[in-house]
């Protein structure tokens, strides 16, 4: 309340109504304070401010319950002197205060030209005020009269207006009025631009809301599903419906947030559409049931694969394992052997055993980390990594995925593949295997990888660490016989549209294909061979309108013409300086015929075909070995000065290396020097040190395999290496004499015809 205005108000509380019915009773005068704190209830004397307004009760007006409603008129300032508590309603003696410093001059006039240019301003931006409140300001010309009237109508904090009413001096009254009024008009300015901002904002996304609705609208009267923020909805609602972690969830959502808002022609609604596409087609929570039957999946693997005893029983204790534990993880098989060996099928017919779904990623060549772990999805034909990409194809989250040739992966500056194929064959890393073109963790721990290989030794260290080698070898005459006869030419009559009754062929023809047109560990080859004769005799059959073919000798090669392949065996007596070697390449073992002719010259040593840096170093110890034990082998002590010395391998063609070629060469330039026949049906292999010991060597079951399939009827093998005799097929076994050697004088005694008789007469002479 403040002097010369009016303000009505409603009381409530008993004190204040039975002071007013005094008043009334008596003069209608009533002293108007503050209370200190708007939460008292019933303040006392002492929460109530001592300053305050004389005024004239002018009306009251009773309303609906205790309510009265009291208009009164300010007469001037007051403050207490005393209190008086009679028990019912508080009295109090007052004194008049006086306004002092009311004088008019040129401060007074300016401070009340601002105080009115502040005022209009408050009331031109306030929303709950009525801007004439500015004329009735016009009546007021006395400083003080104008602070009392601005003050009463402006909101203020009541402790502000009380320091107001307090104040005396009207000068100093109204430039703390100007100081209170001109923050109130910044605090109601900034409310009014936070507020416009809100309502542009509020306006702005309820303009969004109704086009998308139009455009809803509009999209299916055209029967059009392009639209962003439908197409948006529908990925939300798939969203939903997948169980995904948190991260996951969060990331696809904020990408379907950011598909709704932008243009559906445009290359980022076409980028996020294909990203979201990718993602919801992922088999996220969709798995297929393994079966394991061991007795069904040994009955698939027989008829599906002729031999491969070790193969399979390994791939049924793993299934077998499995059974008992479902959840164990980690074991990654990798199967090594010659190309046309069956890898490939092997996995074929596990899956088809277990009910799995089959997929090969070939990664022969692969030189680019993105083949395995994708391209970012901002880059232009951005797509998944293979690995996501054979999951999506597969359609469920536990397939059997065949890494084909893993052998064969090659590094570039694109980046390491092998590298990135550890987070995928780590059963420690691929629970969480990150795909740069999802952005999210996909687990892999659930699929069944299978690799294959050509040569163990080409698989990168770290790769074949994590994985179970399991080794496929050559198949024998018997087994090739078996498979043609059994898979092969089944297999081809179906293809060419013969049958038992329109064509047949005989097992000497049989035997021929494998012998003299086939030169290879597996059976690609021959039933390439199988089916040409197959082609021919279809034709046959049309134009010659013969009722059936039957293949005979003369027949067959009358279709493929001379025999191609004979057995490497230089000829059934005996050679001089001629050896026959066992070498391995990645298509299996091969006969390596080691020659050396020694003749007159100034003890050069000359090498050829091919041979690999360390062959050239098992040339140079077989050297220094004869000239270290020339008198005990029977040679002249200079035959390395006055001779030259040519050793040669044939096939030059065939690059040739490792240090199993020592015992052949050490034994054909003995053979050379001292004229000693070599039996021909005798082969070796093994690595020489100086001292004439001989060395255990790898891939002794290939290499007897290219033994036994050219005839050869005696091995010489290092004597370390005979515990892997059991690793070799049986039929192999039968067929071949073993000779384990520790050192030269050993292989010399069984290779050199009548060697300790020779060289005893030597000695003697």
């Amino acid at each position: 309340m403040f002097p010369d205005l009016l303000l009505h108000f409603e009381i409530g509380r008993k004190k204040s109504i039975l002071a007013v019915k005094e008043a009334m009773n008596s003069n209608q005068l009533i002293f108007l304070v503050t209370q200190k704190r708007v939460k008292d209830n019933d303040p006392s004397k002492t929460q109530i401010y001592e300053f305050g307004v004389l005024a004239r009760i002018k009306q009251i007006i009773s309303q609906n319950g205790d309510l009265m409603r009291v208009l009164v008129e300010g007469k001037y300032r007051a403050e207490v002197v005393e209190y008086i508590d009679d028990g019912e309603f508080l009295k109090a003696v007052i004194v008049k205060k006086e306004d002092i410093n009311q004088h008019k001059n040129a401060v007074s006039e300016a401070l009340i030209r601002k105080a009115e240019d502040l005022f209009s301003e408050y009331l031109s931006i306030s929303p709950k005020k009525p801007v004439d409140l500015i004329l009735n300001l016009e009546s007021y010309e006395e400083v003080g009269k104008v602070s009392d009237y601005i003050s009463s109508n402006i909101i203020l904090d009541y402790k502000d207006k009380q320091v107001l009413l307090e104040e005396l001096d009207t000068i100093q009254r109204i430039k703390k009025l100007i100081v209170f009024l001109s923050h109130e008009n910044e605090v109601i300015n900034y409310e009014n631009e936070l507020a416009l901002k809100i309502k542009s904002s509020i306006d702005k996304n309820q303009k969004e809301y109704i086009l998308r609705e139009q455009i809803k609208i509009l999209s299916r009267e055209l029967n059009d599903s392009s639209d962003p923020v439908t197409e948006s909805e529908e990925y939300k609602e798939k969203l939903r419906k997948l169980k995904l972690p948190k991260d996951t969830y969060d990331k696809l959502k904020k990408e379907c947030e950011n598909f709704s808002k932008v243009p559906s022609g445009s290359s980022e609604a076409n980028i996020i559409r294909t990203y979201l596409d990718t993602c919801f087609s992922l088999p996220w929570n969709k798995s297929s049931k393994d079966v394991i039957d061991i007795s069904k999946t040994k009955k698939i693997l027989d008829k599906g694969h002729f031999g491969l005893k070790d193969v399979k029983n390994r791939i049924l204790e793993f299934l077998s394992v499995k059974k008992l534990a479902p959840d164990i993880k980690g074991q990654i098989i990798c199967l090594v052997g010659p190309p046309g060996v069956g890898k490939t099928t092997i996995v074929k017919s596990l899956a088809k055993a277990m009910g799995k779904k089959y997929i090969r990623i070939s990664l022969g060549g692969i030189n680019d980390e993105s083949e395995i772990r994708g391209h970012r999805k901002t880059y232009i034909g951005a797509m998944p990594g293979r690995i996501i990409t054979s999951i999506k194809q597969a359609g469920t989250n536990n397939p059997l995925i065949l890494l084909d040739e893993i052998d064969k992966i090659s590094e570039d500056y694109h980046g390491d593949p092998a590298s990135a194929l550890l987070e995928v064959l780590d059963p420690e890393q691929n629970c969480e295997f990150y795909d740069r073109y999802i952005e999210v963790p996909f687990d892999l721990s659930n699929v069944l990888f299978i690799a294959t290989a050509n040569d163990k030794e080409s698989i990168p260290a770290p790769l074949y660490d994590r994985m179970e080698i399991i080794d496929l070898c050559s198949y024998t005459y018997e087994e090739k016989f078996h498979i043609a006869k059994e898979h092969l030419i089944p297999k081809q009559l179906k293809r060419h549209g013969l049958t038992k009754k329109t064509f047949s062929i005989s097992d000497d023809c049989i035997n021929l294909l494998i012998r003299g047109y086939t030169k290879e560990a597996g059976v690609r080859e021959l039933e390439r061979n199988i089916a040409k004769v197959m082609r021919k005799s279809a034709k046959k059959i049309v134009e010659d309108e013969e009722k059936s073919v039957k293949v005979e000798l003369n027949i067959l090669k009358e279709f493929l013409g001379p025999v191609k392949y004979k057995n490497k065996k230089i000829d059934d007596g005996e050679s001089v300086g001629v050896v026959q070697g066992l070498a391995w390449t990645s298509v299996g073992g091969e006969l390596l015929p080691i020659e050396v002719l020694p003749m007159k010259g100034k003890g050069d040593i000359q090498i050829t075909g091919s041979l690999g840096d360390v062959m050239r170093e098992s040339a140079q110890l077989a050297i220094s070995y004869i000239r270290s034990n020339y008198l005990k082998l029977g040679v002249k002590r200079d035959f390395y000065k006055n001779m030259d010395i040519h050793i040669h391998a044939p096939e030059g063609a065939i690059p040739k290396d490792g240090p199993s070629a020592g015992v052949t060469i050490a034994t054909a330039l003995l053979s050379s020097l001292n004229n000693i026949p070599v039996n021909s049906d005798i082969a070796m292999t093994g690595e020489i040190i100086l001292k004439g010991r001989v060395l255990p060597i790898g891939r002794l079951k290939e290499k007897v395999m290219a033994a036994y399939i050219n005839g050869i009827k005696t091995v010489i093998i290092p004597a370390e290496n005979e515990s892997d005799i059991s690793k070799i097929d049986d039929v192999v076994k039968k067929s071949i004499n073993f000779v384990k050697a520790d050192n030269l004088s050993t292989v010399f005694e069984y290779a050199l015809k009548d060697f300790k008789k020779n060289n005893i007469s030597k000695k003697k002479k």
